[in-house]
């Protein structure tokens, strides 16, 4: 079903699944002040990766931790993708509303706090929309997936 979810990640979004179907199970309502590192994650890879697929979630969640582990960058995923002009506007305040993917989001994050790591992203620490071409010349292309271009600079 999901390629780089393990067992218990799949138990998870059955989890959740059952959850949501019963009405105990929202993550569209979160407040900005006290978010976790996990709703933090959600909410990057639910805005950034086209909702399109737990590929494309992965890669955004690697980067994500890719700047975590990076003495440049803050040191908590919420300090990384509350970054000014590093994610998508409104990430941390604009309304979940897609059911489906704040699951999948959910549970790929789970995955990535665990530890797993999309292999093709490597050390990228940027991403753009796919189809976009720049003329800088530090951009090496490592991965394309979720609607966006991941990429290492030299």
């Amino acid at each position: 079903m999901f390629t780089y979810l393990s067992k218990a990640g799949a138990v998870l979004v059955a989890i959740a699944l059952t959850s949501l179907l019963t009405g105990c199970f929202s993550l569209g309502g979160l407040r900005l002040g006290g978010m976790s590192e996990k709703e933090c994650l959600v909410r990057a890879m639910y805005f950034e990766s086209n909702r399109s697929s737990a590929d494309g979630m992965f890669a955004v969640g690697t980067v994500v931790m890719n700047r975590v582990a990076d003495k440049r960058y803050p040191k908590s995923v919420c300090g990384v993708v509350g970054q000014k002009n590093q994610f998508a506007p409104g990430v941390l305040s604009k309304q979940l509303t897609e059911r489906k993917s704040i699951i999948l989001a959910a549970a790929v994050a789970d995955e990535i706090l665990r530890g797993k790591r999309h292999d093709g992203v490597r050390r990228a620490m940027f991403f753009h929309t796919a189809g976009l071409t720049f003329p800088y010349t530090n951009m090496h292309y490592v991965l394309v997936a979720g609607g966006n271009a991941f990429y290492e600079k030299w």
